[in-house]
């Protein structure tokens, strides 16, 4: 039932999200690798170890707005659908056939999955990506998740970024600590999904407690590591949440699909929601029409 409410919630106030904006050049992936190498404003010297993210000197707005965006795809439940699912609730969720599907359709198109700590980096630093990366991110923590990277993502070696919602760990249909700890140590990036996806426009005094610093601290002590990145639920923010998050240690957040804002483009990254009856070719696509020259 939890997992069902958590569904239909999303499914109402995310319906008008799921559009992605259309425009621009097909030469985002090319332009990206050119970016990265001409605006390459941290450079490590050899042998030295990464200078850590939060340690990264930011630079204008303009120049992060500047480099070509990487297309992100953002996933909620992978199953095959039921009797009982909603037509809107079926907008989140993906069939097992279907996201094999798409996978493929990724690495048989030379894409190569990076990390929300790659992404940051050539952001802010102008470090080079691969020539066509990809982020592949997960909402909620969903229990499917986990077997299916297992399945179909580890063997075509992409790694994934999952933003946990803490209310529902350990809860049935949903991972356990244990199992977002295994993610992170393979590899994946962990990040927050706030504690109970309360809407982020709405929050007012301690919910930034309740819904960030607390859940942040949770998912640091399952993984060990700095959590550091964030999605806002339903994709909805405002100015405000802006210094909240930066004051709280996210140093980059998640949006969906409309523009990032030029003062903030670190705190709106896009991501587009992936439906189940794209194809594969559709997906590829999707991904270049949202993304190849879209702000």
């Amino acid at each position: 039932m939890f997992k069902q409410c958590v569904v239909a919630l999303c499914s109402t106030l995310m319906a008008g999200f799921l559009v992605s904006c259309d425009s621009g050049q097909p030469q985002a992936t090319a332009n990206i690798v050119m970016a990265a190498k001409a605006g390459k404003e941290e450079k490590k010297e050899a042998g030295s170890f990464p200078v850590p993210l939060e340690k990264l000197a930011v630079p204008e707005a303009e120049i992060i707005m500047s480099r070509p965006q990487v297309p992100i795809l953002c996933y909620h439940q992978v199953r095959d659908y039921r009797p009982a699912d909603s037509k809107s609730a079926r907008d989140y969720i993906v069939p097992v056939a279907a996201f094999r599907e798409q996978m493929k359709a990724l690495s048989d198109s030379g894409y190569t999955t990076i990390l929300p700590e790659q992404l940051y980096r050539y952001l802010v630093a102008g470090e080079p990506l691969p020539q066509k990366p990809v982020i592949i991110s997960f909402d909620d923590g969903c229990d499917e998740q986990f077997p299916i990277t297992a399945e179909i993502l580890d063997p075509l070696n992409f790694k994934a970024a999952f933003f946990i919602m803490t209310v529902s760990v350990n809860r049935p249909n949903f991972m356990t600590g244990g199992q977002i700890r295994e993610l992170a140590e393979k590899g994946h990036s962990i990040g927050l999904h706030t504690w109970d996806h309360h809407n982020v426009k709405k929050y007012a005094g301690d919910d930034w407690v309740t819904q960030v610093e607390k859940p942040k601290l949770q998912l640091e002590k399952i993984t060990g590591r700095p959590i550091q990145f964030f999605a806002y639920p339903f994709g909805l923010w405002n100015e405000a949440a802006v210094p909240e998050l930066k004051s709280r240690g996210m140093i980059a957040a998640f949006q969906l699909s409309t523009p990032r804002d030029q003062s903030s483009p670190l705190h709106t990254i896009r991501r587009i929601i992936v439906t189940g009856d794209w194809s594969g070719p559709q997906l590829i696509k999707r991904m270049s029409s949202s993304f190849d020259g879209g702000k």
